[in-house]
Formats: C-alpha cells, sequence, structure tokens
C-alpha cells in the first residue's frame, strides 16, 4: 500500500462501528476520495479536531487501487473552520459549501480549481475585513455557487437582473477579496444565487438539504 500526503479539504464525516469515522475529503491532487479513520471517535484520538467539516489539513493516507475506501493513518491540522467564527450564518454557508461540493464533485476525479474555490472562499470568510462585516457570507455563497457551477462545466448563459449579471461578470474576473464594496445583503444577487442553485440540484438530481436553511438567514 503506497503511502501518500495530500493537501485536502474534509467535506463530512460519519460513524462507523463504535469508534471510527467515515470521511470525504477533497484532496488538491487527487479529487475526492473517502477513508476510514480508524479510532477517530475516542477523546484521545491522534485525529483531534482535523477530522471536522471544512478543515484543511495535510492528510496522510493509504491507498489501494483495488479498494474504494483508502485507510486514514492521521492528519496535520493547517486552518480549522472554527477559527471562522460562532456565528450562525457562517456555519449555515459553511455546511452549504461542503454539501454541494460533496455532491458535485465524482469521486478521484482531479479538481484542483474547485479545491481553490474552496480554500479562498474559507480565506475570505476568515479575512480581518469580512469579520468586521455582518454580511460577507452573502458575497461569499454567491462566490462559490458561480464558480462551482462554471467549474463543474454546466453554467449556462445567466437570465438574472442587470445588477445580478453586473455582479456575476466581476465575480468571473476578481478574486473574492477584491470585489467592488457594496452594501450585500440576502436580496443581492438572490435571484443569481437560485439560480445557480438550481442548476447544482438539477444536476445532481436531488435538493440540496442546506438551502432551506441558507434561505432562511
Amino acid at each position: 500500500m503506497p503511502a501518500r500526503i495530500s493537501e485536502s479539504i474534509v467535506l463530512r464525516s460519519y460513524p462507523l462501528k463504535e469508534a471510527d469515522l467515515i470521511v470525504s475529503f477533497l484532496t488538491r491532487d487527487l479529487g475526492k476520495l473517502r477513508g476510514v479513520a480508524k479510532g477517530a471517535r475516542r477523546p484521545k484520538s491522534r485525529f483531534g479536531a482535523g477530522l471536522e467539516r471544512l478543515s484543511q489539513v495535510r492528510m496522510f493516507y493509504f491507498q489501494r487501487e483495488t479498494r474504494e475506501l483508502v485507510t486514514l493513518d492521521a492528519c496535520e491540522l493547517v486552518s480549522s473552520p472554527l477559527n471562522l467564527g460562532s456565528e450562525y450564518e457562517t456555519a449555515v454557508a459553511l455546511d452549504f459549501f461542503a454539501e454541494a461540493s460533496e455532491q458535485l464533485l465524482p469521486p478521484a476525479e482531479p479538481s484542483e480549481l474547485h479545491f481553490r474555490l474552496l480554500a479562498s472562499v474559507l480565506e475570505y470568510l476568515g479575512s480581518e475585513a469580512a469579520r468586521e462585516r455582518k454580511d460577507a457570507v452573502w458575497p461569499a455563497v454567491l462566490y462559490f455557487s458561480l464558480w462551482a457551477v462554471r467549474i463543474a462545466g454546466f453554467l449556462p448563459q445567466l437570465r438574472v437582473s442587470r445588477e445580478s449579471l453586473a455582479i456575476a461578470e466581476e465575480m468571473m474576473r476578481l478574486p473574492i477579496g477584491q470585489l467592488s464594496p457594496r452594501s450585500w445583503r440576502k436580496t443581492t444577487g438572490a435571484d443569481l444565487r437560485q439560480f445557480l442553485v438550481h442548476r447544482m440540484e438539477e444536476q445532481i438530481e436531488r435538493n440540496l438539504v442546506t438551502v432551506p436553511l441558507l434561505e432562511s438567514l
């Protein structure tokens, strides 16, 4: 079994047996993988808090070509989602990023662009500028949604309001941290956000469970 180390972002985890976890994680080099983290639910697990959703880690694992699941050996925490604050709005946005990524990405298909997208919105939400404003989740959600659909290859012609189209064109040109200052609210670009979410749900043929929570903020 060749040992691998990948820069990774944890997407989700769920229990397996008494003390183990199944972990879905996005690697920069190999795409989305799933693995078994033995003993991860024990109080003194060697994984610590590194398997929280959207933790950015260096993942150490073993992979066999004949097995779907890799074996997780350890992880080194690089950045924790706990550093992004405890606001409910931020938590819902993070859940949305994780769920959409988990559903959109095919297994074991490299997508460095999606990896960089996730890393960029997480970095933005953790920035001092974003922390000082209460509306930072809305540009982050819209930016993520636009680029996730574009990277996945099913972005159609945008039939949205003139204001939303202008926002989309700027987001296509600039990193999220360099967008023009504007007063962001839930209603800003709402038609574009809902259009993009609808395209995601059409593609995956299911409703995203985090979307109603997002729209209720």
